[in-house]
């Protein structure tokens, strides 16, 4: 296991809407030695409701939620006044969105990154570090 760089994310705050518990609870714990706040939820109705709070440098978003589809949370949080200019990456373990027209709706739902599972939490973080604005 590689150890993650901890200067560039330190103080950052993600939140990460998952299912699989284990995925989410490792992503928590491993963005956490980098100095990174991390809040999650399983579902996408519970991250709307704590998203109501929360504000986030950047969301990673399951598409393959069991409550609502990771595009359609996303339009919802880009509809958000306070939240439109946060950004999404989106994680599935689902091959299906590999195609040129999945990725488009990924970019038309407002998501800045896609990455497929399985996915390397140094991956993932790399990804998060490309998306941020220069000044977050």
């Amino acid at each position: 296991m590689s150890v993650m760089k901890t200067d560039s994310m330190a103080g950052l705050s993600l939140f990460i809407v998952e299912d699989d518990d284990h995925f989410r609870e490792t992503f928590i714990d491993a963005m956490s030695l980098s100095g990174v706040k991390v809040e999650g939820t399983r579902t996408g109705y519970e991250a709307i409701k704590a998203l109501g709070k929360a504000l986030p440098g950047a969301i990673i978003i399951d598409l393959q939620l069991p409550d609502i589809h990771g595009f359609d949370l996303c339009r919802i949080i880009k509809k958000s006044e306070r939240l439109k200019k946060v950004p999404v990456v989106f994680i599935t373990a689902t091959s299906q969105y590999n195609d040129p027209r999945d990725r488009a709706e990924m970019l038309l739902s407002g998501a800045s990154a896609f990455l497929s599972k399985p996915v390397t939490m140094e991956a993932l973080r790399d990804e998060i570090g490309r998306i941020l604005p220069a000044n977050a």
